[in-house]
């Protein structure tokens, strides 16, 4: 690799030299740790947008190019060929298992999935209405007082244990959710059942019946949750560094993952695509009709489902989850509707000089929704579903976290615009 030079930055009658950290592909970086000390002034970037908290080797994207890619293998090779826990392992490890890895890989997952009793029943504490994420994060943050000797996150075993644990115990704990919910009785994991066949299982079937599983649907399941398994320093993943950048253990780490996952900005969105949908097809007007809403900006008329806060091209996820929905939605036999209002808005949109321009191409938020609901989950679940599928990212980031020497605790710094100073005045002044 080419060093290529420092930058220099001119303040006033000072030139501060910032150190730059050079990418093996994508964006370098220029470091302005010294910036406050060798010039006095500190950087500013509400939202972060500009500012690089770490140097990762986990995921890279090319927003501009529609390239995603888990530890150097593209997104479209990977939901094609791999499983959900070889893409774990694969994130978690840095390299694709062998096949006697993945299945010792497989195997400890497997021996991990039941909850212990008492645990078990603190998912029956909470009104059966709590939304999901809220008893998810609550879920995954009380782990750490049932599995103590896995907490110090300098032990690298203790650690690789602790990961272990949430990637086994987070789809139980999602289906048990699920089904307080819905008001049915919970079933305990079955070791005969794959990782994804046997998460469905518990979330639709039922203790005295025999459930058998489309495969395909299983695959379809499977392949969404690799979709999601990464996507470098986003809300949730760069919450879980920040908590973790305290030593902070790797439950606590990833309950905090949750909770900002759960915001609406973030992992609600397919939600919203579903609710979209709905209301085109209530309205009874023609797709167009709504797309002209949203180019006029009519009062209440968003369009969601379209365009990245990082992609400035087509989603490379979008692609597989499209050719996914049609196969989902045929094999359970379920109206498409909604489907073919989703295509003819799609279709209307990436011709559009009005859309274009914008670089709003659909997202993998545009299908995932349709493919969740015909499958049953309810629009409550989807967001659970986004944090299954985004553990082994949130580990993997926070191994990678603990492993680097440049590590700090996360303190960001501010500019203060408030009062300079005023003198206090008692209360009967006032």
């Amino acid at each position: 690799m080419n060093e290529r030079p420092n930058a220099l930055l001119n303040i006033g009658d000072k030139t501060v030299e910032l150190p730059r950290t050079n990418a093996s592909i994508g964006n370098d970086g220029i470091g302005v740790s010294r910036l406050m000390a060798d010039g006095g002034v500190v950087a500013l970037d509400p939202g972060f947008t500009n500012t690089a908290s770490c140097a990762s080797a986990v995921t890279y994207i090319d927003g501009d190019a529609g390239i995603l890619r888990y530890r150097g293998y593209p997104i479209e090779q990977l939901a094609k060929n791999s499983s959900f826990l070889e893409v774990a392992y694969l994130l978690i490890y840095g390299e694709l298992p062998t096949q006697t890895q993945l299945e010792n890989f497989v195997m400890r997952v497997k021996n991990h999935r039941l909850l212990h009793e008492n645990f078990r029943a603190f998912f029956t504490a909470f009104p059966h209405r709590g939304h999901p994420m809220a008893i998810l994060q609550a879920g995954v943050a009380g782990m750490a007082t049932y599995y103590e000797d896995t907490l110090d996150p300098r032990d690298p075993a203790q650690l690789d244990t602790a990961a272990v644990l949430l990637l086994a115990k987070l789809p139980t704990m999602i289906s048990y959710i699920a089904k307080r919910a819905a008001g049915l009785p919970l079933t305990y994991p079955d070791a005969q059942r794959g990782y994804t066949e046997d998460f469905i299982q518990m979330t639709f079937g039922m203790p005295y019946q025999s459930h058998d599983i489309d495969p395909a649907l299983v695959r379809a399941l499977d392949m969404l949750l690799i979709l999601h398994a990464d996507h470098e320093q986003n809300c949730s993943t760069s919450t879980v560094r920040l908590v973790g950048s305290s030593q902070a253990n790797l439950y606590a780490s990833v309950a905090a993952g949750v909770g900002a996952l759960a915001g609406p900005l973030h992992g609600g969105a397919n939600e919203a695509v579903l609710r979209m949908l709905h209301q085109i097809r209530d309205t009874g007007d023609p797709v167009q009709v709504f797309v002209d809403k949203v180019k006029s900006k009519a009062e209440g008329v968003r369009l969601m489902g379209f365009g990245h806060r990082v992609y400035k091209n087509y989603d490379p996820r979008a692609a597989i989850v499209k050719e996914t929905a049609h196969d989902v939605l045929s094999r359970l036999g379920k109206r498409d509707e909604l489907l073919d209002i989703a295509m003819e808005l799609e279709a209307i949109a990436l011709s559009d000089d009005y859309f274009k321009e914008r670089k709003l191409y659909p997202n993998v938020d545009f299908y995932t929704g349709l493919i969740y609901s015909a499958m049953g989950f309810t629009t409550k679940l989807f967001t659970p579903l986004f944090a299954l599928g985004r553990l082994p990212g949130w580990i993997a980031q926070y191994v990678e976290m603990t492993k680097d020497p440049a590590t700090k605790i996360g303190r960001p710094r501010q500019v203060y615009v408030g009062e300079v100073e005023r003198d206090y005045v008692p209360l009967s002044r006032r």
